[in-house]
């Protein structure tokens, strides 16, 4: 099974080709520049500097959230328009599983963090044993001391992965929480561990029609809770 995947869920921007779980080819940047300007082009580039073309795909994958809200919006729609001509399977991918998956060689609990803002991480926690995942939290958008009283509670030593990893550093430093910083090649979201994710999804049964396939933020836009405290509506 060939997967192309794309990931533009934060700052960095990649794509990648793997088959039945190995990594074929992957195109990754971090330049700054707009992932509406840069992430069809590494599509094309990479097709074309492996030799592949896009009806050998099985199936499109991207990371659908949660993230940057207009990061998740460009990589749903680029993989709606990837698989829509070709009718091709997709795997909405939870961005915060395809960065747990980038570490699961490492055993022991994986929290991947990425910045919410509002002092919030969106957070996933995961046990990584044998090569494999085991859920033990799922995506939320979490304060961080809420989520430093959950890992204590874990008493286990966790490896922090993804933009929130320094964020939950400090918080782990001042209550004396014992953690692993994984590297900076690790750190940051992947196409490659959207790859490995889908392959999950498609093995339990759980692809979807590029129709059906939408963003999954896991809380309001900047403007809608703008909107919401204007309106004196704070439950959000």
């Amino acid at each position: 099974m060939k997967i192309i995947a794309l990931e533009s869920s934060a700052i960095t921007a990649s794509v990648a080709v793997a088959e039945d779980g190995r990594l074929l080819a992957q195109s990754f940047q971090n330049s700054g520049l707009t992932h509406s300007a840069t992430l069809m082009p590494m599509v094309s580039d990479l097709l074309k500097n492996t030799g592949l073309i896009l009806d050998e795909m099985d199936v499109v994958a991207v990371a659908a959230g949660p993230g940057s809200f207009t990061g998740v919006r460009i990589g749903v729609a680029a993989a709606k328009g990837l698989a829509w001509p070709g009718d091709k399977p997709c795997a909405p991918c939870s961005t915060l599983e395809s960065m747990a998956w980038q570490c699961a060689h490492m055993g022991g609990e994986i929290c991947c963090a990425m910045d919410a803002r509002r002092n919030q991480v969106y957070c996933a926690r995961f046990l990584a044993e044998n090569g494999t995942l085991t859920r033990l939290s799922d995506d939320r958008a979490v304060g961080l001391d809420r989520l430093a009283e959950e890992i204590r509670i874990s008493g286990r030593v966790q490896t922090l992965v993804g933009d929130g990893a320094h964020l939950l550093q400090k918080t782990l430093d001042a209550q004396g929480l014992p953690y692993i910083l994984t590297p900076p090649h690790l750190q940051y979201q992947t196409a490659w561990g959207v790859a490995r994710c889908a392959l999950e999804l498609a093995r339990a049964g759980k692809l979807v029609s590029a129709a059906a396939m939408a963003p999954s933020y896991h809380r309001l836009s900047q403007a809608e809770r703008e909107r919401l405290e204007k309106l004196g509506t704070t439950s959000f």
